[in-house]
């Protein structure tokens, strides 16, 4: 399988500088408005109400003006994917958001193709591991999810991917066996995804069980608890805990060198100055969990309850929340491929003493 790799992203393997891969389904997908962009051209601006029967029928060509995430229209999914990328390289890494265009697997975007990504949205199809093959041999266009964007990024020796949280077992799972695909990958390949946990929608206990199965190293960053993505806290005891960057790197060396050949997963509480809004947020999930309870709603109807009527109590105030978490992941990230550059180098140099 031919996959192109962005000429500064191979420039910077090729000498053993600090590479983070992002994902692409975070900047493309989400749900239908209201109001609804028309036009034959999707790059002109238009609007007109749509009713429900229209919702599900809309195609190509209308589908190309598609806000691509709840809340994050076009041009602000595009902001948001340029910044994720800023705050990489200013921590002095190399950012390669990974995507399938036109059949073609790419590892780090220009911004052209960053642009074309967002607007057109859904467009492109939210591609797990399952869907690469028919993505690819369709010669279609693929925005990457966790296991994907994991396939990709250790296929061309990226050791490190930074999103926003990852999927889960979710509730009622052991009688739906609804298990996100993020899990087993991460079972089977190297690796390192920086996250902020999974979402309390979920059922983190069995996650982490799951997870231990699968034989992924689990680590909370500078805290003991496993975090629930909007806030710091889940109730879950953590397996581990890294307190820095360079902690970090040495899980992720000794893990390569051993050939576990499984992924690792680091989770991040929520920034401090966004807690606030993370409770909020998160009193919502607990509420909306309660309703589906008592209303009885199990199996595969209760994330779409559940993710409509979260976003009706917030109000979407949880955009602001998530673009935050992804950038301070990002952050993260960067600084822990810069230190396991550095590390390697080190290593590298002791062996080559040694053996003279």
């Amino acid at each position: 399988m031919s996959i192109a790799v962005a000429p500064e992203v191979a420039a910077a393997l090729a000498r053993g500088a600090a590479v983070v891969a992002l994902e692409s389904t975070i900047i493309s997908h989400g749900q239908l408005p209201s109001t609804l962009p028309f036009a034959a051209d999707p790059l002109l601006p238009c609007t007109r109400k749509i009713n429900n029967s229209e919702r599900n029928s809309i195609r190509f060509p209308f589908t190309a003006c598609l806000p691509p995430s709840p809340g994050m229209p076009y041009p602000k999914n595009l902001q948001t994917a340029v910044e994720v990328e800023a705050v990489v390289r200013e921590t002095g890494a190399i950012p390669a958001t990974i995507a399938i265009l036109d059949g073609v697997p790419h590892v780090g975007l220009s911004s052209e193709q960053l642009k074309r990504l967002a607007i057109s949205g859904r467009q492109f199809q939210k591609t797990a591991r399952r869907d690469i093959a028919h993505v690819v041999a369709s010669g279609g266009n693929g925005a990457t999810t966790v296991s994907a964007t994991m396939f990709f990024a250790h296929k061309v020796g990226i050791p490190i991917f930074v999103t926003g949280g990852i999927g889960g077992v979710h509730r009622h799972g052991e009688q739906t066996m609804d298990i996100s695909s993020d899990l087993t990958e991460l079972g089977k390949t190297p690796v390192a995804v920086i996250s902020a946990g999974v979402k309390s929608i979920l059922d983190i206990s069995r996650t982490l069980e799951y997870l231990e199965t699968q034989g992924v190293t689990v680590a909370a960053y500078r805290t003991n608890e496993f975090p629930a993505f909007f806030t710091e806290t889940s109730g879950c005891q953590a397996p581990c805990r890294v307190d820095s960057a360079e902690e970090c790197a040495k899980i992720i060396y000794a893990n390569r060198n051993l050939h576990l050949c499984s992924g690792i997963l680091i989770a991040v509480p929520i920034p401090t100055h966004h807690a606030a809004s993370g409770n909020i947020i998160e009193s919502a999930i607990q509420k909306a969990l309660k309703e589906a309870e008592e209303k009885r709603i199990i199996g595969n109807a209760i994330t779409p309850f559940m993710l409509e009527r979260v976003k009706e109590l917030t109000g979407g105030s949880s955009l602001e929340a998530n673009i935050a978490l992804v950038k301070n992941n990002a952050r993260l990230g960067a600084e822990v491929a810069v230190a396991l550059s550095n590390l390697q180098q080190r290593e590298a140099k002791r062996i080559g003493r040694s053996a003279l």
